[in-house]
Formats: structure tokens, C-alpha cells, sequence
């Protein structure tokens, strides 16, 4: 299994080294070569697989061999180990036809730590063995920084920094980072928004002369192909509790950052039936107008009860944009400089045909996220946390005269946005879970830090010596 770039020009990689390379050195992310493909007797084969064994079936062929079977199967098991409830990844029926994914079960509550919990440790493993050290550097917009620390804050051979935007997260979002206390452990509070953080990661991978000899970035951020494909897992696993390979099964998904979306549709062109993927935004609404209206252009970014979406420049179209202009690297390094120079990203028209016929797409302002979080307990006393709220309503609204079930992704536990939840005014509190009852108590360890890019570099460089 090889992997490439979507621009083209960076060298072709192995899975090892796309892991630890992250963003590619022409400024694209990495994507493998071919897809795997199943049969729908394998998948039906699966039917009743746990879910760390039916992660090893989809993850393995991605690798290569570079890891033994013996050595990712107890990987995986380690990692799921985690979670907190006997499923893993449960399913709710919310109506006839409609369903919730619960994947907040993990150590941090989010979805992210399905592929955080598992890159820490596969981190871990090639790390040993090539006897090296490296710097992991992330961006979040909320849950990816405290599920990349969870996941890595044992790792012997990593030191990780993670930026977050100053004041634009959950109160319980922050604690999950900056109470984590190891030596190997960096929070950093930016004076921007989620992109400004992002952009600066960007930055950074290209240009990592501020590290010392011997040492590498890594990518924790979606950009890192490992996180994709963890993720694909879950809609094989939803689908065949619903009746895959035998039935079509539809997805809605909130999404800021498409990496979530992204892995649905590697599980369709991998062989899963789904009929219809629904890109849920909140009033951050880049990918809804792309799908809807061809307009992928910047915006101002304004701040929600849904801070997980914040987000303006969604780094993992750009692998979605490049299997619709036919894998041309050339074309799609051209599009992405202009986008970054402030034009507008259009598909031609029959790229964007091609789009529609599986993506369709919702936007859910925060009054509607409210309403929808109030109405779904009032009626069957199911407390949605905001994201998985938009997740819902795009899905209610799409699977209208639909014959396949429509699973809404749940992405976070409700206790992690009681702002959200105090605005229903319904008389309800969402309590942390009991590992988790004294974190507004637990001491907090960060620096704010300014917007500018050297004084994150020369922050990194000081910290590891």
C-alpha cells in the first residue's frame, strides 16, 4: 500500500511514513494510492465481529504488512479497552427509520478519541522500533486536543503541543487539556480563532527548521491519514447492525473540518452500501455552500454554541476535491493556491454533479440547535449534546421518503456543552461521568500565547531543549 499526495509532487510513501510525515511537502495531504474493496460476502461475513476485531478487517490492508497482524490486533484491543460502554460504538433508535451512533463513550467524550486513542499507541509502537523521537503538533477547535493528549501523554517517545483558540472552547473542553500534567504535555492558548491555530500547524510542517537534528513534526490534526481511517470503522459497524451489506444505510454527519464525512465516503468506495452522506454545519457554513451552491469561499468566522465547528478552512476537502477532479495533483494544487490567495474553490459542473448524487447538506444556526436539543428530550427524554444536534436535524429533515435508515453521528457527551444546554431552559443538568466529577476542580497548566507563528516555533523550541 503506497501513499500520495493530493498535490502531486511529494514523494510517494509507505504507511508508516505517511503517518509520521502528516501534511506532504507540496502542501497536500496523503491518500493511499487505492482503496481496499470488499465484497459484499466479506462484509456480510463480519455480521456479529467485535468492534476491535472488525476494525482490524478494514484497517489491516491500509498498512502494507509494515505491522504484524498479531502486533495490530492487540493494538486495537488495547485500544478500544478504553471505552466505556460493552458496544463501543452504540446505536439508538430515535423513530423508525432514524438512529443516533453514540460515539462519545471514549476517554474524553468525543468521537475523536476512536482514532486518537488508536494513534497514540500505533505512534508508540513505530517509534520503538525505529528508536526515534518526535514532536507531535495539533490544532483543536475542542475535542481533538484533549483525546490527542489522553492518547499520548504515556508515549515515551513523543512530546506534544497543542494550540487551542484563547476563549473559544468549552470550559470542559479546556480542563480535559490543561489539567493533564505530564512532562511531555504543552497547552497552548492562542490569541485568534480555530483557522489562525490551523494555519499555523500548516506552517509549521512546511518549514520544521526550528527543530532540533533528529527531530520531527507529527500530524495528530485530521491532515494525519491514521485518523481517517480509524473512523471509517464505525460505519461499517452501524451499517451491519443495520442490515449491510443486504440494505442501503444513509449517514448525517456534523462536520467542520470534513475528516468525520470523509471516512463515510472511503466506507462507500470500500464497499459499504450508503445511500446518501448529509454534511451537517453549523453557521460556519463553507461545506454546506460548496455542496448547495458551488461556493467554497472564506467567510468570517463567528463564534457558536458548537466550537468543534468552528471552523472556516476544512482542511480534509481538499482529499474529497481531489478524487473529484479525477486525482489531477497539478489541478488541485492550482485550485488550492488560489483558494488561499481569497478566490473562491468551484467545481466544474460535472464534478459537482458527481458530488451531489452522494452528499446533500444542511445548515443549523444555534437557535435551531436549541430548539432541536429541547424538542428531542421533551418528546423522548434523549439529552443531545450541540453538535450531535445539528447532526440530527440535517438527518431528520433528509430521511424524509427515504426507505434506508439514516444514522446521525453523536460526537460529544452533552456535560461538555452546558452553555448549550442551560439555553433550552429545559430543567436538566448533563453531568460529567464519574471519572471525570472533579475536573472544574483539578488544577490547569497553559500560556497564552500570541498570534504570530515564531513565537510558537521559538515556544516549542525552548520546551524541548
Amino acid at each position: 500500500m503506497k501513499y500520495i499526495s493530493t498535490r502531486g509532487t511529494a514523494p510517494v510513501l509507505n504507511f508508516e511514513d505517511a503517518i509520521l510525515t502528516g501534511l506532504a511537502t507540496d502542501g497536500g495531504l496523503y491518500v493511499p494510492e487505492s482503496l481496499p474493496t470488499f465484497s459484499s460476502e466479506q462484509i456480510a461475513g463480519w455480521a456479529g465481529l467485535d468492534y476491535p476485531d472488525l476494525a482490524f478487517e478494514i484497517m489491516y490492508p491500509f498498512l502494507g504488512e509494515t505491522i504484524s497482524e498479531g502486533e495490530f490486533r492487540q493494538l486495537l484491543q488495547e485500544t478500544y479497552a478504553e471505552f466505556r460502554h460493552q458496544a463501543i460504538a452504540p446505536l439508538v433508535q430515535m423513530d423508525r427509520n432514524l438512529w443516533i451512533l453514540e460515539l462519545f463513550h471514549g476517554p474524553t467524550l468525543a468521537f475523536k478519541d476512536f482514532a486518537l486513542q488508536f494513534l497514540g499507541r500505533l505512534l508508540d509502537l513505530v517509534l520503538e522500533r525505529r528508536g526515534q523521537k518526535v514532536v507531535i503538533l495539533g490544532a483543536t477547535s475542542g475535542d481533538t486536543g484533549s483525546a490527542a493528549i489522553e492518547g499520548c501523554r504515556h508515549c515515551e517517545n513523543v512530546d506534544i503541543f497543542i494550540l487551542h483558540p484563547h476563549n473559544r472552547v468549552s470550559d470542559v473542553q479546556r480542563r480535559q487539556m490543561t489539567t493533564v500534567v505530564e512532562h511531555n504535555v504543552f497547552n497552548l492558548a492562542v490569541e485568534g480563532n480555530f483557522d489562525d491555530c490551523q494555519n499555523m500547524v500548516k506552517a509549521a510542517f512546511a518549514d520544521q527548521s526550528f527543530l532540533p537534528d533528529g527531530r520531527q513534526l507529527v500530524a495528530v490534526n485530521s491532515i494525519n491519514w491514521a485518523r481517517i481511517m480509524a473512523q471509517i470503522v464505525y460505519y461499517f459497524y452501524a451499517g451491519l447492525a443495520l442490515g449491510s451489506p443486504h440494505r442501503q444505510v444513509s449517514f448525517a454527519v456534523p462536520t467542520g473540518n470534513f475528516g468525520d464525512i470523509f471516512a463515510g465516503y472511503l466506507a462507500r468506495g470500500m464497499g459499504l452500501p450508503i445511500e446518501q452522506l448529509v454534511i451537517a454545519t453549523n453557521c460556519n457554513d463553507i461545506l454546506h455552500r460548496s455542496i448547495s451552491a458551488n461556493d467554497y469561499s472564506k467567510q468570517d468566522l463567528i463564534h457558536s454554541l458548537t466550537p468543534s465547528m468552528d471552523i472556516m478552512i476544512s482542511s480534509n476537502y481538499e482529499r474529497l476535491v481531489f478524487d473529484l477532479l479525477g486525482r489531477d495533483g497539478r489541478e488541485v494544487a492550482s485550485r488550492m493556491h488560489a483558494f488561499k490567495e481569497g478566490q473562491p474553490l468551484q467545481l466544474p459542473q460535472a464534478a459537482l454533479n458527481d458530488a451531489r448524487v452522494l452528499f446533500s447538506s444542511a445548515r443549523v444556526d444555534d437557535q435551531q440547535t436549541v430548539e432541536a436539543i429541547r424538542h428531542q428530550f421533551e418528546k423522548t427524554g434523549y439529552l443531545m449534546d450541540p453538535h450531535t444536534a445539528i447532526g440530527f436535524e440535517a438527518g431528520r429533515a433528509a430521511v424524509a421518503g427515504q426507505q434506508s435508515p439514516m444514522v446521525c453521528l453523536a460526537t460529544a457527551h452533552p456535560a461538555k456543552f452546558s452553555e448549550a444546554i442551560e439555553k433550552t431552559g429545559l430543567p436538566v443538568h448533563a453531568a460529567l461521568p464519574h471519572h471525570m466529577v472533579d475536573l472544574m476542580q483539578r488544577e490547569e497548566q497553559f500560556d497564552v500565547i500570541a498570534n504570530e507563528l515564531p513565537e510558537v516555533t521559538e515556544y516549542i523550541r525552548r520546551a524541548i531543549g
